[in-house]
């Protein structure tokens, strides 16, 4: 069986533009055709700031959205966040994500799909690689910058260059590689042990 792979739309915003990005990456994903590509929003889970009164190292969960939020977060084996760039660092919202769960995340390898302008939001995939480390996930360094992002999006549709679709190659390739090396230690996790 092909292993999970959740591509993140991670902007909440009304006038978001991640969700045109992330289609295209998960769409290209599945004609990669060596994962089970899921496409997550994270709007959909309506997550507050943290509002679980224990650790999620504990998994006493007693929010339904929590809930929810771990189950998919378990259910992967790797992660591509599209991300946008907030003040030079992630959005709050996925740091928000981030810390909603603890053991879910680990051993999970994960890249970055960024957009913004001229830096393409590589800043926010930066302090985002840092916050997945601590969280035992493995950030690969390959990743697709979308700088000036604006100019490749007409009546809400995504439409890449060649520069952009080799990043994703390479980025799935890596991604590939780490989580077929990282399945006996998720299996663990997802064991409890």
């Amino acid at each position: 069986m092909a292993p999970r792979l959740h591509t993140v739309i991670v902007s909440t915003r009304p006038t978001r533009i991640g969700p045109s990005i992330a289609r295209w990456f998960h769409e290209f994903a599945k004609s990669h055709g060596k994962f089970d590509a899921q496409l997550v929003d994270l709007a959909d889970f309506n997550l507050p700031l943290v509002d679980e009164p224990h650790h999620p190292m504990r998994r006493q969960y007693t929010q339904e959205h929590t809930k929810k939020w771990t189950a998919s977060v378990n259910a992967a084996d790797a992660f591509v966040f599209v991300t946008p760039e907030y003040n030079y660092t992630e959005p709050p919202s996925l740091s928000n994500a981030f810390d909603y769960a603890y053991w879910e995340w680990q051993y999970k390898p994960v890249a970055f799909v960024s957009y913004g302008g001229v830096s393409g939001g590589l800043r926010s995939a930066q302090t985002a690689r840092l916050h997945a480390s601590t969280l035992k996930m493995m950030p690969i360094p390959e990743g697709v910058a979308l700088p000036n992002v604006f100019a490749q999006i007409k009546d809400g549709v995504f439409t890449p260059n060649n520069l952009n679709e080799q990043g994703a190659t390479a980025t799935l390739n890596e991604l590939l590689k780490w989580t077929n090396a990282l399945a006996g230690l998720r299996e663990e996790i997802r064991a409890g042990k």
